[in-house]
């Protein structure tokens, strides 16, 4: 039996590259959702503790995702340390306990520069492979109601 392989082109070459830049800012963000999930305190701490871990799924389907997306253009995907650190420019969480206000603004100021960066590959993806253009588009929305429902439950009433 004769597999059939994706051949390699530029342009499958560029948006997986393009991928890969999204794939490492998820891994980033899920690692930065647990690191805010274990450490956050305050007396929101049981509301903030919750939502995070229900942001983290959605993070993780997205990158899994993406990171089979990246396969399916016959690439190989990577999540480990150096090439998280090399292409994430997220802002690093803070260590040790975190106030859960401060969590709510850490962590939406994260999804925000998520949000930025699949937005920005989004035009290059369009031109270089429709489908993956479609996965990101749907991605950003799922990060972005993330975002909104994280700040929306603590914002204050305008009555």
């Amino acid at each position: 039996m004769n597999a059939v392989h994706p051949v390699e082109t530029p342009t499958t070459l560029q948006a997986a590259e393009s991928l890969q830049d999204i794939l490492a800012e998820l891994i980033d963000l899920s690692l930065q959702l647990k690191e805010a999930h274990w450490n956050v305190v305050g007396p929101r701490f049981r509301s903030v503790h919750l939502e995070l871990d229900e942001i983290l799924l959605v993070v993780r389907d997205g990158y899994d995702e993406i990171a089979e997306r990246i396969r399916a253009l016959g690439h190989a995907a990577s999540g480990g340390v150096a090439v998280i650190k090399q292409r994430s420019k997220l802002t690093p969480f803070p260590e040790g306990t975190v106030k859960d206000m401060q969590v709510v603004e850490l962590i939406s100021e994260r999804l925000a520069q998520v949000c930025d960066g699949t937005r920005a590959h989004i035009p290059t993806l369009g031109d270089l492979d429709p489908i993956s253009e479609d996965m990101v588009i749907g991605l950003t929305g799922n990060l972005e109601k993330a975002k909104w429902m994280m700040t929306a439950q603590f914002e204050e009433g305008s009555r």
